[in-house]
């Protein structure tokens, strides 16, 4: 989760930038870049969630400076890297909160006075995230950050990092639109978010009443929010909270500021920068998930559509796409555009594809398990429908059932068994409810707009699509899964 703040990128020589706040948790690729580019940069504030300024410092220099990520940055400035991440202030706060959690009054006035360019991507991405957190951080958040840079005496703009996914299950084309406050995607109501907020509260206050659980707290607020985005036509919290945030932003934010939003896609292990196949060890979602639970004979058939476009993007052209809007925005007022960075419609995934080179990959290199052996693999099964693939399930489960029965017969000796299977099951099961929107999805991501943003890096005097790439026509896919993407899941796995 990143909140930036900022002065306006050039193109031309890395010349002297202004202040930078952002929120470091996952994409830590975007602080990386700009320090490798612009090393002039002044200061980059780092929000992030901390009691005090000493824990921040110290949350900032273990899960940003000393990561891998940063390798290269300290092997090209050597002596000089210590005076280039002094650039980066931690500022203890929270984008949940007022004035982003700031409480020190000469602090947040700095900032306000500082402050130039804000790059907004806090963020929790969990599919089935409790209600209470993924409305303060994806909706409540953008609202906060949006009165903050009305604050801001010398604002230039506000970039706003959300998902191509607020489309829900639409199909055919989709495109660049905003949503605005009220909206709902199937139309039968309208969505007030202070209302939703309100239904948190009285549950909460109602289950407190109970005296319930903390763990029943949290299945009774995860239950609320699915079923809050299904009545709303959104397939999960996740995708209904992050359409909150975006109606925040158009609601709240000063008209003058110019609002740029990205709309990545399903965000890959990176391409190119600062080396191939980087990924965050907490990053694992869609196609990882199914990947590894694969690798490791967790799984033998899945839901899905094999003529399915699985949008993909690797991280390093995301935050490239981000940098140059951030470059065509800055200090432009009514220019306010809607970016879907992705590959659908460009450089299309199928479905079959990629359970092809999933295949290929960890047959060739297979996993090993806690034994040292070698995990085989078969081809993964394809079934086209949630009913297909329960009633697929259904010996699975009757098996669970029968060594269940078998093990306190006799005497728990097949108990290890047992729970195996179990577990299988019930993450297979567990995964295709989650990710069943996505490997049945019908939709292609419209990019007219991120196609005019990458003309930008061939048509302004100097060709920077070198540096700034996120055309994902470069890509060779199955070179790209097999020989980058999947090896830095693997090792990131491993590492866990």
């Amino acid at each position: 989760m990143y909140y930036v703040l900022g002065r306006r990128l050039s193109f031309g020589d890395r010349q002297e930038m202004g202040c930078r706040v952002m929120h470091a948790h996952t994409r830590l690729f975007f602080v990386e870049k700009i320090l490798r580019i612009q090393p002039n940069v002044k200061k980059m504030f780092v929000l992030i969630r901390a009691a005090d300024k000493q824990l921040a410092a110290r949350r900032l220099h273990e899960e940003l400076i000393q990561k891998k990520l940063f390798d290269i940055l300290r092997e090209e400035w050597a002596e000089k890297f210590n005076s280039i991440v002094e650039k980066l202030f931690p500022i203890p706060g929270d984008v949940c909160c007022e004035n982003l959690g700031v409480h020190d009054f000469d602090l947040r006035s700095e900032l306000w006075r500082e402050i130039d360019v804000i790059v907004n991507s806090a963020a929790t991405t969990k599919f089935d995230e409790r209600y209470d957190i993924a409305l303060a951080v994806n909706a409540f958040g953008a609202k906060n950050v949006a009165e903050f840079a009305g604050r801001c005496a010398d604002i230039k703009m506000l970039l706003h990092v959300s998902t191509a996914y607020i489309c829900g299950d639409m199909t055919g084309i989709i495109r660049e639109r905003a949503i605005y406050m009220g909206e709902t995607l199937n139309g039968s109501r309208v969505l007030d978010v202070n209302e939703e907020k309100l239904l948190v509260e009285e549950l909460m206050i109602e289950l407190r009443e109970k005296d319930a659980s903390e763990r029943e707290l949290t299945i009774a607020l995860k239950n609320l929010g699915l079923q809050r985005a299904r009545l709303h036509g959104w397939p999960n919290t996740y995708t209904l909270t992050k359409a909150m945030g975006e109606m925040m932003l158009w609601h709240h934010l000063n008209h003058n500021i110019p609002l740029a939003i990205i709309r990545p896609t399903i965000i890959t292990s990176t391409y190119r920068e600062p080396f191939a196949g980087w990924i965050e060890d907490s990053s694992f979602r869609t196609i990882d998930s199914i990947a590894i639970n694969y690798g490791r004979g967790r799984l033998k058939c899945f839901l899905g559509n094999p003529d399915t476009i699985l949008d993909t993007l690797p991280a390093d052209m995301v935050v490239n796409a981000m940098i140059v809007a951030i470059a065509v925005h800055a200090n432009q007022p009514n220019s306010n555009k809607i970016y879907q960075v992705g590959s659908s419609r460009k450089h299309p995934l199928t479905y079959s594809d990629i359970t092809d080179i999933t295949w290929s990959y960890f047959k060739d290199s297979p996993w090993i398990n806690e034994n040292g052996e070698p995990v085989k693999v078969h081809k993964l099964r394809i079934v086209k429908s949630m009913a297909s693939f329960h009633k697929h399930l259904r010996h699975y489960i009757l098996l669970t059932k029968v060594l269940k029965v078998a093990s306190s017969i006799f005497g728990g000796r097949l108990q290890g068994l047992h729970a195996d299977v179990h577990k299988k099951v019930n993450a297979a099961v567990r995964l295709a409810e989650l990710y069943e929107p996505y490997a049945l999805f019908k939709g292609i991501f419209d990019d007219t707009n991120t196609e005019a943003l990458r003309a930008i890096t061939s048509n302004n005097g100097v060709n920077l699509e070198s540096v700034f790439y996120f055309d994902p026509r470069c890509i060779n896919w199955e070179d790209y899964f097999k020989r980058i993407h999947f090896p830095g899941v693997v090792n990131a796995f491993n590492r866990k």
